[in-house]
């Protein structure tokens, strides 16, 4: 029919409509007979059915910032980096505004890697406030991982701009802070708030990880992340510890705590 749109124009337009136009696209096509477009107008429909879910899982995600609605602060508080063998544990701490509605955040090790980028991007500009802290691998070794991950705790809410009514922390209590804490188990997937802090969290620490990964190439760092790997494993034997290994994780390939010169 003259003047009618090519099926690839249409196709085209699906592709690069934004989720608030999908509506506007099925009314405008959702008469056309041809079976191509039929197509693509039910593509749209199924995208707008799993943003609707999507919707749903997020709304469900917030039932812990419903519950503490009394305060208005209401901080994420998660970590990266407890179990490897090399680099730094990385806490963060994030409070989102209360109307907040980022799809998509969810544990981080559930999302894929271009996703969490992602997110990250998101978090830091709708955020109220990102804090992140950082405790290396001489201080790891030096307190264990488990106080060290505290550390980073604290150092994360400490360097929030603003000071939080409240914290909603995955799993644990956080030993000398003075701010009413409500641990909750997986709270990562459980909580928008500390779902988006395991983000910071984890994107930060990838980064530093692909970064230690360029200045030692040979331990493969960039691929994965200080975890014990075979490939990792291999590495260590060959070349021995580097400054950003944790010894102390490394008692079982005899080494102690004293530190590689950097």
């Amino acid at each position: 029919m003259e003047g009618q749109k090519k099926i690839g124009e249409i196709k085209s337009e699906l592709q690069a409509a934004e989720e608030t136009m999908l509506p506007d696209f099925i009314s405008e096509y959702g008469d056309d007979g041809r079976a191509g477009v039929k197509k693509l107008v039910q593509q749209a429909k199924k995208r707008l059915e799993a943003l609707e879910k999507e919707r749903e899982r997020i709304r469900g995600l917030m039932a812990y910032e419903r519950e503490y609605s009394a305060y208005s602060r209401i901080c994420g508080v998660d970590e990266a980096g407890r179990g490897p063998l090399a680099g730094p544990v990385v806490a963060g701490a994030v409070i989102l505004p209360k109307d907040c509605e980022i799809l998509y955040i969810n544990d981080s090790k559930k999302l894929s890697a271009k996703k969490r980028e992602e997110l990250y991007d998101v978090i830091q500009k709708e955020a109220v406030a990102v804090g992140v802290g950082m405790v290396g691998p001489r201080r790891i070794d030096e307190i264990n991982i488990l106080q060290a991950t505290y550390e980073a705790m604290r150092q994360a809410i400490q360097n929030l701009s603003v000071t939080p009514d409240i914290l909603l922390n995955d799993a644990v209590t956080i030993p000398q802070v003075g701010i009413l804490q409500v641990p909750i188990v997986k709270g990562d997937a459980k909580s928008i708030s500390i779902g988006a802090a395991s983000i910071v969290a984890k994107v930060t620490r990838d980064r530093l990880m692909e970064e230690y990964g360029r200045l030692m190439p040979e331990y493969g760092f960039a691929k994965h992340k200080g975890y014990g790997s075979k490939e990792h494993m291999e590495a260590i034997r060959e070349h021995g510890p580097s400054p950003i290994h944790r010894l102390s994780f490394l008692k079982k390939l005899g080494y102690g705590k004293e530190a590689p010169d950097a």
